[in-house]
């Protein structure tokens, strides 16, 4: 089973381990989506979760059990096509290429099936055109 989830972590838990510990200890494989993590702040990771639905829940439980706080993501990104003036610079950070320019028409193509919601498309829109349905 597969389950995508934002942690938030303390300051204090930030330099734990934690994808190595969800793998070592409840063979949960996490793969990092986003991370913006730094010693001494609150740390942010978007991580899709892998592995049987028993050591998912456990694994959920010990990371709140650390303070860690877990919570669902299930937003998908939305372009406004009335505000979007097809500028491309959103084509320029997805790591996906689920946003691109059509070359015969240079307007915006958004591949929903590529996207991996990392947001990075949405504070690179200068008309804020982009943003999360949740």
């Amino acid at each position: 089973m597969k389950k995508r989830v934002t942690l938030t972590f303390p300051k204090r838990a930030v330099p734990m381990p934690v994808t190595y510990l969800l793998a070592k200890d409840f063979n949960v494989a996490a793969n990092i989506i986003r991370a913006q993590v730094a010693p001494n702040q609150i740390g942010r990771l978007v991580v899709e979760l892998s592995g049987d639905i028993d050591q998912l829940d456990a694994a959920i439980e010990w990371m709140r059990s650390r303070h860690i706080n877990v919570s669902n993501t299930l937003g998908e990104i939305a372009i406004n096509s009335d505000v979007c003036v097809h500028c491309g610079l959103c084509t320029g950070v997805c790591p996906t290429e689920a946003l691109s320019l059509n070359p015969e028409t240079y307007k915006l193509t958004f591949t929903r099936s590529r996207c991996i919601v990392c947001e990075q498309c949405i504070p690179s829109c200068p008309v804020q055109a982009i943003s999360t349905n949740l």
